[in-house]
């Protein structure tokens, strides 16, 4: 039953209780009153810390064997005083309950306040998290592209150089194919310098003289390799042959040339 503020001990039970309290003080008194009539012995000094402990051990031991054998003892036997005293007990109880309940209530408030600051937290940064990945994709994909710009930029900026180079090459090789072996004149009159792509041609045509009619004649008859000059064989190509030993004059006919036994 709900205990109510309003109940109080009857008049009798209180004269009661308080005559039982009075009595027992009165004991107690009796009992310090003995004590201090009892002689105190005289002790040295050196034993008087060691015999006062050896006293207090002694005391409570004995008052160890007391509590042991003693049983538990009701104050008052009246039930109206048993009555207050408990229903005194529970109310104070019951408000240390409540006052326990009250601070478990606000520390779980301010636990669940937490976790969801806690929640609202970790959801930002999440959205933090996927906000940055997506930064960092969309990064990598423009770096990508940026490197495959570059490269290209870059394949082509070599391209052009080597396109340069092998111009200044070719003009290189044109001057030096029209000033060592030029075209031969017709009917003794000055021609005008040719192209270089003409003097390119006209050396791809030694290149192709060397490979195709020496090497032929050298692989079809090795019993006679010479082959016989014509006029459409250039002289300065000749002498390009003969001095950088590719080929070699007949002992006995200038007018005949064979391949360099290189084997």
């Amino acid at each position: 039953p709900e205990i109510t503020k309003d109940s109080v001990c009857p008049v009798d039970a209180k004269e009661e209780l308080l005559d039982e309290c009075e009595s027992i003080w009165k004991q107690m008194e009796e009992c310090q009153s003995k004590l201090m009539l009892l002689g105190t012995e005289t002790l040295l000094k050196s034993d008087a810390k060691l015999s006062l402990l050896m006293m207090r051990v002694k005391a409570l031991t004995a008052e160890y064997n007391q509590w042991q054998k003693r049983s538990p003892e009701l104050i008052s036997t009246n039930p109206d005083v048993l009555l207050a005293l408990g229903k005194e007990e529970l109310q104070k109880v019951k408000n240390d309950l409540e006052m326990v309940l009250s601070t478990v209530q606000s520390k779980n408030k301010q636990l669940e306040e937490d976790l969801k600051r806690e929640q609202q937290w970790h959801e930002e940064q999440e959205q933090i998290l996927d906000t940055l990945n997506g930064i960092e994709e969309e990064t990598k994909t423009q770096v990508e592209q940026l490197s495959k710009k570059r490269a290209f930029h870059e394949v082509l900026n070599k391209m052009l150089k080597l396109k340069i180079y092998k111009e200044e090459l070719l003009n290189a090789l044109g001057e030096f194919l029209e000033e060592h072996f030029p075209l031969p004149e017709k009917g003794g009159s000055t021609k005008k310098k040719v192209r270089f792509s003409y003097c390119f041609v006209h050396f791809i045509n030694l290149i192709l003289l060397v490979f195709q009619i020496l090497i032929n004649k050298s692989m079809t008859t090795p019993h006679e390799p010479y082959v016989t000059i014509s006029d459409s064989f250039w002289p300065p190509y000749i002498e390009l042959l003969l001095r950088y030993g590719i080929a070699l004059r007949h002992p006995e006919d200038p007018n005949r040339i064979r391949l360099e036994a290189f084997h």
